[in-house]
C-alpha cells in the first residue's frame, strides 16, 4: 500500500513522538488533539511534554511543513489513534470512551482505501468495537468485521506501543512491533505503514492477540516488581537490607530480581493489568495480587514516614521526586505524587517538594499552602526528614546531615 499522509489522533506522550518520527521519514502528518494549548505549541515548532530529542524533531517537521496540528480529524490515507484509556470508577473498569469518541469523530473523513490503527492500550476486543463504531457512522463504507471481510473498503488494526520514556525516539525505530489486524489484509496494510520507519521486526498476528500481548507484557513486569516490593516489606520486618539481599540472590545464574520502589506508576504497568483482572476477576489471581501489592506499597511508605516524624513538632518533610520513574517529568499514576499528596493531608506538616524535571507543582498539590517546590540544597537545609521517592540522577549519593528514608536505593 502507498501512504502519503497520516492523521495522528492524540498528541501526547505516545502520539507526538510517533508523529515526529513518521515526519522524519518524509510522511505528511496531520496531528489532532482536543487540547488547544498542545495544538498551538506544536504548530510553533515546540513541545508541551518533555522527551529528549523530541523538540528538535518537531521543529524540523513543522518547518518542513510535514507536521501540522489541528483540533479535529483531517482527511488522510491512514489514521493512528493514541488516546488515553483510564478507569471508569473504583472497580478498575476500563474506560474506552475516549477511543469511541475519537473513532466516531474520524469516521466523518474516512474514504475507501483508508487504514485505521489503534495504538491505545485496550481491553481485548476493543479494535473490533472500533470497527463497529466506524460502521455505525459510515454505512456507505464496508469494514473488516462485516461480511466484506478481507475485501472491506477500510482496513482496521491494532499496534500497541512499547516505548520507554526518556528513550522514545530510539525505541520507536529500533523496537519490534506487534501488528494485529482484524483480517490478514488489515495486518498487511498496518505492517506496511510501520515499516516506513521501524527497523525492528513487525510481528504479524490478529488484533485480539496484539491487544492481549500488550496487557501480558505489562502484567509480567508488574508481577515481577510486586515480588521485589513484597521482599522489601519482608526484609523490613527482619531488619535485612533488601538491596543487599537482591544483590546476593541475583548472583544465581538464573535469578534476576528487579528493584523495589514506592509502588508502580505510569499509564501502562499501573493500569493495564487491571484490564485483564476486570474481565476475568476469578481467574487472574496472580495478576490481581501483584496489582494489590504494588498499589499498597505507597501506604507502607507513608506509615514509615509517619513513624519517623512522630514526636517532631510541625515537621518539615522533604519529598524527593514526583515522577513515576527516574529522570522524566511524567507524573501519570505516580506513587511518589500520591505519597506526597497523602503526606500533605496530615495536620501541622510542611512538605518540601524537590522535582528537578518540572517547573511548577502539579494541580493536585499547587493549591496546598503546606506544599512548596524548592531546590534540593534548600530542602536538605530546611527539612527534618528527607524521603527519597524517585531515583533521579540528582539524588544519587547526596549528602544530608539529617534523617533520610531512602526507598529507591540512592544512597549506598
Amino acid at each position: 500500500m502507498k501512504f502519503n499522509s497520516i492523521c495522528m489522533i492524540g498528541l501526547g506522550y505516545i502520539g507526538l513522538p510517533t508523529a515526529a518520527v513518521f515526519a522524519r521519514y518524509g510522511m505528511t502528518i496531520k496531528g489532532v488533539d482536543i487540547n488547544q494549548h498542545a495544538v498551538d505549541t506544536i504548530n510553533q515548532g515546540k513541545i508541551h511534554i518533555e522527551e529528549p530529542g523530541l523538540e528538535e524533531l518537531v521543529k524540523l517537521a513543522v518547518d518542513a511543513k510535514l507536521l501540522k496540528a489541528y483540533t479535529t480529524p483531517q482527511e488522510a490515507d491512514a489514521f493512528i489513534m493514541a488516546v488515553p484509556t483510564p478507569f471508569k470508577g473504583e472497580d478498575h473498569e476500563p474506560n474506552v470512551d475516549y477511543i469511541e469518541a475519537a473513532t466516531r469523530s474520524l469516521a466523518k473523513v474516512l474514504k475507501k482505501g483508508d487504514l485505521v490503527i489503534l495504538e491505545s492500550t485496550s481491553p481485548v476486543g476493543t479494535t473490533e468495537k472500533m470497527s463497529q463504531w466506524l460502521a455505525e457512522e459510515r454505512p456507505d463504507l464496508t469494514f473488516p468485521h462485516q461480511e466484506a471481510g478481507e475485501e472491506s473498503d477500510v482496513r482496521v488494526a491494532h499496534c500497541p506501543e512499547r516505548i520507554l520514556p526518556g528513550q522514545m525516539i530510539r525505541e520507536l525505530v529500533e523496537n519490534d512491533r506487534v501488528v494485529g489486524g482484524i483480517t490478514p489484509k488489515c495486518t498487511e496494510a498496518a505492517t506496511a505503514l510501520y515499516k516506513i520507519f521501524v527497523q525492528g521486526e513487525c510481528v504479524e498476528t490478529s488484533a485480539r492477540v496484539a491487544e492481549m500481548s500488550k496487557l501480558t507484557e505489562n502484567s509480567f513486569r508488574d508481577v515481577n516488581i510486586a515480588f521485589a516490593n513484597e521482599l522489601s516489606l519482608l526484609c523490613d520486618k527482619m531488619d535485612i537490607s533488601v538491596w543487599e539481599l537482591i544483590e546476593m540472590a541475583n548472583k544465581h545464574p538464573r535469578v534476576n530480581i528487579l528493584q523495589p520502589g514506592c509502588g508502580v506508576g505510569g499509564h501502562c504497568i499501573a493500569v493495564d493489568p487491571w484490564f485483564i483482572v476486570h474481565d476475568f476477576p476469578h481467574d487472574a489471581k496472580i495478576i490481581k495480587t501483584a496489582r494489590e501489592i504494588n498499589d499498597g506499597k505507597p501506604l507502607y511508605v507513608i506509615s514509615k514516614v509517619k513513624d519517623t516524624v512522630k514526636g517532631i513538632e510541625n515537621p518539615k518533610i522533604a519529598c524527593l521526586g514526583l515522577a513515576f520513574k527516574p529522570d522524566i517529568d511524567d507524573l501519570r499514576e505516580s506513587p511518589a505524587l500520591e505519597i506526597t499528596k497523602m503526606l500533605s493531608d496530615e495536620a501541622n506538616v510542611e512538605i518540601l517538594v524537590v522535582e528537578p524535571n518540572v517547573k511548577e507543582l502539579p494541580e493536585v498539590l499547587a493549591n496546598r499552602k503546606n506544599v512548596t517546590l524548592i531546590s534540593l540544597d534548600q530542602a536538605l537545609q530546611e527539612a527534618d526528614v528527607a524521603v527519597v521517592l524517585v531515583k533521579h540522577k540528582e539524588f544519587i549519593n547526596f549528602n544530608a546531615n539529617k534523617i533520610v528514608l531512602d526507598f529507591v536505593n540512592t544512597i549506598k
